[in-house]
């Protein structure tokens, strides 16, 4: 038998990034993840809002206006300091976490969650941590994803409607649309988008190219304009996954490197001096235990230093790299539990997650949504349709070599992959 020739291969490469959007189930997690965890620190800081982002802050809003207008930040906060418009905001980034994290119409709750996160980290920037500017990164890449093909309502919608006329559907969508576009004609006209060239104009392109999408899905479904936007969106969408997974590459590469040439890292008391400090010790016992042993610190610290200096290198080789996989989760549950650095850990275990092998996702959607059924039964409900979990297996992130099966994207339009 033949191989094929070098143009064949390109060619069928080719084909594959522009005609599928590669890991749905990867990036849905991410989706699932990040919304989620923003969500829950939402809520955990609901009644200290004020001091964190609102009016009672210390670095007061005529602090953050000095600082932004140098240095051109994002934030709807800064368009008002009234107490109303503060509330306003964060209960929209609250309603766009939440509805982010179910997949109800993914593309515009993705914009939105990305404005909540930049307006209130933006507002103040003492506030965070390192799990703040991963979200503050993610936010701004799940708006290029094609994050609510799986697992989301969007995905049961356009499941329900496949045997209907895929022009049809609600007005939610556009509804969305003409309010997204009457706020972004008002803020460009009075300058409210930064002072940067890049930053309005991706908001037009966001907010042109959805409307495209709606008005060729609508009334050319079939033609070559909606091809094209499908090749654009199937492309943006798997450089964005690649950018993800070379980030937290990135971020496991330099904290390993960092540590490597530190020397608290070396005689272990970068670990034993946080199990020491009531500020990074929810369970005093624990701490006491675990850092009264000399033998147990060390193994962490290097065990931790070994991993991440590691885990870019053995994306080489699936078995290991899943292996390292599991243990960076644990180290991660570890953090949260023992430092009491809860929203960091879920933000780089929900990092992680892009590495994570396309069957075991797979597998595990499928036994939530047995769990969900069973519940169901037991209180005389009958289940609905699955929602994706019972879908077969795509290539993405991790997983192995299979033809890509066809099944319909959050808007209702049919893919592969």
């Amino acid at each position: 038998m033949s191989t094929p020739g070098p143009e064949r291969t390109l060619a069928r490469g080719i084909q594959r990034i522009t005609a599928t959007s590669m890991g749905p189930y990867q990036s849905a997690v991410i989706r699932i993840g990040f919304s989620a965890t923003y969500l829950l620190f939402l809520l955990r800081e609901f009644p200290h809002r004020h001091e964190m982002y609102g009016p009672d802050a210390p670095w007061r809003w005529d602090m953050a206006h000095q600082l932004i207008s140098s240095n051109q930040a994002f934030t709807t906060l800064m368009w008002s300091d009234s107490a109303v418009w503060f509330e306003v905001v964060y209960a929209l980034a609250l309603v766009a976490a939440a509805l982010l994290m179910v997949g109800w119409h993914t593309r515009a709750m993705s914009v939105l969650f990305m404005a909540g996160v930049l307006s209130l980290q933006n507002r103040s920037i003492f506030m965070g941590d390192g799990g703040d500017n991963v979200i503050h990164l993610m936010a701004i890449y799940l708006v290029l994803t094609r994050c609510g093909q799986v697992w989301s309502l969007d995905a049961r919608r356009a499941r329900r409607s496949a045997a209907e006329d895929p022009r049809t559907g609600g007005v939610a969508g556009p509804l969305l649309w003409v309010a997204f576009g009457a706020v972004l004609c008002g803020a460009t006209v009075t300058g409210s988008l930064g002072g940067t060239a890049w930053l309005p104009v991706f908001f037009w392109i966001l907010w042109i190219g959805h409307g495209a999408w709606w008005a060729v899905n609508r009334y050319a479904p079939r033609s070559e304009p909606r091809t094209l936007l499908d090749v654009i969106a199937n492309l943006t969408h798997n450089a964005t996954l690649v950018v993800i997974m070379a980030e937290v590459c990135l971020i496991y590469a330099t904290a390993g490197w960092y540590k490597i040439q530190g020397g608290r890292w070396q005689d272990g008391t970068a670990l034993y001096y946080p199990l020491n400090l009531d500020y990074f010790t929810p369970w005093p016992g624990l701490s006491s235990l675990l850092a009264s042993s000399g033998v147990m610190v060390m193994v962490l610290t290097y065990a931790t230093v070994v991993v991440q200096v590691a885990f870019p290198f053995t994306l080489f080789n699936r078995r290991v790299k899943n292996v390292l996989l599991v243990v960076m989760i644990c180290e991660h549950a570890g953090i949260a539990l023992l430092l009491g650095l809860p929203f960091f850990s879920m933000a780089m275990i929900a990092a992680d997650a892009v590495f994570l092998p396309t069957v075991f996702l797979v597998w595990l959607g499928g036994r939530v949504v047995l769990g969900r059924d069973r519940l169901l039964r037991r209180r005389g409900k009958v289940p609905g349709p699955r929602d994706g979990a019972d879908a077969e297996p795509v290539e993405g992130p991790g997983a192995e070599d299979r033809e890509a099966p066809r099944h319909r994207d959050g808007e209702g339009h049919t893919l592969v992959g």
